[in-house]
């Protein structure tokens, strides 16, 4: 008898999760229906193949949503985050299983009571991050107490960058996944960690310039900023005794020092409107921010508001955005600060339909065993095949995909509102992601700390 997936969603994050699950139909008995508001955008190749079916579904249509979640076994919602919930209640009274690769939010965590009553599962946070980085971290931390050793250290960062092959803009960045995100990037709050046992908070003016460096080999130098809240997993992860946990979001060098003028512009804020907006040009856009003067260009005024001389490598990456254009038109009415500059940043940053983008993941793991302070870092790098098939999609995809299927096939059993910081799901997840290529290089090295001998750091 059939096993009956419904996959809610078949945005850019799915080509790989539906393909694997097509790929595995015939072996493992499935049947994937995929319900989408806008069906025609996906490819022939799934639609067509004999076990898949698509269906127009709109997620605000309680009837056609209950209906489609009570003809199936499991649920994947691929959904924006805001429309779990939704879905989750829906699975509750269905007694359905479901699977996302997004942050539990708090209507999410309060059916825990009545989702472990059901005997059902709920797995959230299955993707890259957050997903890949704590199924990774936490074999890597049981592996080290099982010996004994204790946690002081624990530092994660993640990117979604270009790969090298693709990369052709002085800000060796292009989106690989929601650009509203990037530009929205640490907003909401200040950054907080801990660093040698000392609680560190950075408010967003000063974000991106507070820059952690590290290198990965055959891939050169890399820079990460602090995530804002470093602290969320302490609990989940076991490491309430840990002296320093931190965080953070990576990209090339040189990447948040230039994003940090856009920032001190004023480009990055959403909490307005600008009027006129429509048919302004990129340079008027700029010249918004600038003081008024009867005599100085707006390239003269920003170079002086920013401080940075015409010769500096800054300068010509703002100059590449062409935020200085009086050609060019925002199409937005109405629309915020982030709003335009998402809208000028496409313009530079989309990838190309042959371009690659490249993943890279690194842990550092600090711990003391028989009295001697140790170290191992660990890295993963995936390099994506073009941009349908990127690494974001497949870091993503498959670790959904692979959770689903062992969640029919009863591996995983384990009830209720939950991540993937068990042995019983990470293992199989990251020992069947190595198929794929997906795998980290782990380097035994000297434990560093932060400056371990001086106080009050």
């Amino acid at each position: 008898m059939l096993r009956k997936i419904l996959i809610l969603g078949a945005g850019k994050s799915t080509s790989y999760l539906l393909d694997y699950i097509l790929e595995k139909s015939s072996i493992e008995k499935l049947h994937l229906t995929i319900g989408d508001i806008n069906p025609e955008g996906i490819p022939s190749s799934i639609k067509e193949h004999p076990s898949c079916t698509v269906i127009k579904l709109d997620i605000h249509q309680d009837k056609d949503r209950k209906k489609a979640i009570g003809d199936s076994d499991i649920v994947i919602s691929m959904l924006p985050a805001r429309f779990h919930i939704k879905v989750a209640q829906d699975c509750l009274e269905l007694s359905k299983n479901l699977v996302t690769a997004s942050y539990i939010s708090e209507e999410i965590q309060a059916l825990d009571k009545d989702v472990k009553k059901k005997g059902l599962i709920f797995m959230n946070e299955i993707g890259l991050d957050p997903g890949i980085d704590h199924m990774s971290a936490m074999q890597i931390i049981d592996s080290i107490r099982s010996k004994g050793g204790k946690m002081i250290l624990f530092e994660s960062f993640t990117g979604g960058l270009v790969a090298p092959e693709s990369d052709d803009n002085l800000w060796n960045y292009k989106f690989t996944w929601n650009p509203r995100n990037v530009v929205l990037a640490g907003q909401g709050g200040a950054a907080k960690f801990i660093q040698e046992g000392t609680y560190k908070y950075i408010p967003y003016h000063k974000l991106f310039r507070r820059t952690e460096f590290f290198e990965i080999a055959g891939y050169g130098k890399f820079e990460g900023y602090a995530n804002r809240d470093s602290l969320k997993y302490r609990e989940a992860y076991g490491l309430q005794d840990a002296l320093t946990l931190y965080r953070g979001t990576m990209r090339r060098v040189g990447f948040s020092k230039a994003w940090n003028m856009l920032v001190q512009l004023g480009m990055t804020d959403d909490s307005y409107t600008i009027e006129n907006s429509k048919g302004m040009s990129y340079r008027e856009f700029t010249n918004l921010f600038l003081p008024y003067s009867p005599t100085d260009s707006v390239e003269l005024k920003l170079r002086h508001y920013l401080k940075i001389d015409q010769d500096d490598s800054k300068w010509e990456m703002l100059s590449e955005l062409q935020l200085f254009d009086a050609e060019k038109k925002i199409t937005l009415d109405h629309a915020t600060p982030a709003q335009i500059l998402q809208l000028i940043l496409e313009d530079s940053w989309t990838l190309d339909e042959d371009d690659k983008d490249m993943i890279v993941m690194y842990h550092k793991f600090g711990y003391e065993l028989n009295g001697k302070k140790s170290q191992i870092d660990a890295n993963m790098v995936v390099i994506g095949e073009n941009r349908t098939h990127t690494a974001m999609a497949k870091t993503v995809g498959l670790p959904v995909a692979i959770a689903t299927l062992l969640i029919l096939n009863n591996k995983i059993k384990t009830p209720g509102v939950q991540i993937p910081i068990a042995k019983e799901a990470y293992d199989p997840i990251l020992k069947e992601l190595k198929n794929y290529g997906i795998d980290f290089k782990e380097y035994d090295v000297p434990y560093l700390g932060y400056n371990p001998d001086s106080v009050g750091n």
